[in-house]
């Protein structure tokens, strides 16, 4: 059985499968050897993520979960009293909601690698010409975000990744060390074109080297082509075969 990547987030994360996105990029990557299950859901913050947790990652699962990306806080940090404020979680809420999501994926599995991802940062000039252009005269004068709240949002990513001994990935910052990061990397002040995508992959797949998840040292799920004796094919299945299963890769064949 393969193991699954799961990516469990907000729009950025729900956006990662169109061309270009990071999450297609990380099913690339891993083609022959983890499914990557995309779970993203447009406009959900850290407190809507809860009640889907026991639907989306069960206790009582089978499945061989070995990497989940928990990218939350693009709409925890929408700013209270403004157009979004529907979304906005205090930033203590948004920590204590983290905890909870890891501490969940931790009893579904101990040996799951948990990587929380930050918000990455915002752009107000240009989130408010795209909502001009949606809107005209009806959109908002005052930003329903501001780069440093959402920032501040990052920092608490952050601080809850090593107090629940999770990894993490500092999207808010990596993003900002490039020049014209706003043009280059946010398609309408909030979420990524494909060069901001690119970012996430890179990020990502960094973290899961580093927890020795490179796709290069997973065993494929079954023959290389290169492996298999045209005349004797049943030999190069059933040596794969057998070593899958007894290290844990399938149960049944």
């Amino acid at each position: 059985m393969r193991g699954q990547i799961m990516l469990f987030g907000d729009s950025i994360t729900e956006q990662s499968f169109r061309p270009g996105g990071w999450g297609a990029a990380l099913a690339n990557a891993y083609c022959r050897q983890a499914d990557v299950v995309l779970r993203g859901y447009a406009g959900y913050n850290t407190k809507w993520a809860l009640f889907l947790l026991n639907h989306i990652f069960p206790l009582d699962s089978s499945k061989a979960r070995i990497a989940t990306t928990i990218f939350f806080g693009a709409n925890d940090a929408a700013l209270s009293g403004r157009t979004n404020e529907r979304f906005h979680v205090p930033i203590e809420d948004y920590k204590q909601n983290l905890r909870k999501i890891v501490l969940h994926l931790k009893e579904c599995s101990p040996t799951m690698l948990i990587v929380l991802i930050t918000p990455p940062p915002f752009y107000g000039e240009r989130r408010h010409e795209y909502l001009k252009s949606l809107l005209g005269e009806n959109a908002p004068k005052l930003s329903e975000r501001t780069n440093e709240v959402t920032g501040q949002y990052a920092r608490a990513c952050i601080e809850t990744a090593k107090e629940m001994g999770v990894m993490s990935v500092d999207l808010w910052s990596k993003m900002q060390e490039t020049d014209d990061w706003q043009n280059k990397f946010l398609i309408d002040g909030l979420h990524l074109t494909m060069e901001g995508n690119a970012i996430v992959y890179q990020e990502v797949i960094k973290v899961f080297n580093e927890a020795g998840l490179s796709a290069d040292n997973m065993p494929f799920d079954f023959p290389n082509h290169s492996d298999i004796d045209a005349k004797n094919p049943e030999e190069a299945f059933q040596q794969k075969c057998f070593l899958m299963s007894h290290c844990g890769f399938v149960r049944d064949l």
